[in-house]
């Protein structure tokens, strides 16, 4: 089953109803997330802002992602995003974190293909989430499919009123 398709303005609202607030952690589309949100009127309300992390260490400096994690599993897996929504939503004084990481094309990365994307999502209460996306296009297509994977899986989190890991969200692709 796919995440539907959740606007920025959406996301913003059902934080702002809740009074709480998010952060991003970008890598591989480079701030997109960010001004996708902010280019709702009101959005202050509920971003705090975020971290482009395009180079693996300032995934660590930046963002706070364990060194440990990213000498063992890279800087494209699940478990690099799961950091990084955990650190951004740290760093930033957030109630929410969403991180992407992944490779946007054309060529692959450390043996991962282009349009391999991992999305997490970290909330203020319990265990964290991170989702594989494999997305078909070129490099902007696969920035965009992100941001919209990013966005719909913070408002299904917001939605189930729980922590992300205690409810299954479906994987979108």
């Amino acid at each position: 089953m796919d995440l539907p398709e959740v606007s920025a303005a959406s996301v913003v609202a059902a934080l702002a109803a809740r009074g709480q607030t998010l952060a991003t952690a970008e890598s591989l589309t480079g701030g997109l997330i960010g001004a996708t949100i902010t280019a709702v009127p009101g959005a202050s309300v509920a971003y705090r802002g975020g971290v482009v992390a395009y180079a693996t260490d300032l995934k660590h400096t930046l963002a706070g992602v364990p060194q440990d994690v990213l000498d063992a599993c890279g800087p494209v897996s699940g478990q690099t995003a799961l950091a990084l929504a955990r650190g951004v939503r740290d760093v930033a004084g957030a109630d929410w974190g969403i991180a992407v990481t992944g490779v946007a094309g054309p060529d692959p990365q450390d043996g991962h293909a282009p349009g391999e994307v991992w999305v997490a999502v970290a909330g203020p209460d319990g265990p964290a989430q991170a989702v594989r996306h494999d997305v078909e296009g070129d490099r902007d297509a696969v920035r965009r499919a992100t941001v919209r994977a990013a966005l719909g899986l913070l408002a299904a989190a917001l939605d189930a009123g729980a922590a992300p890991g205690e409810q299954p969200v479906p994987a979108w692709r």
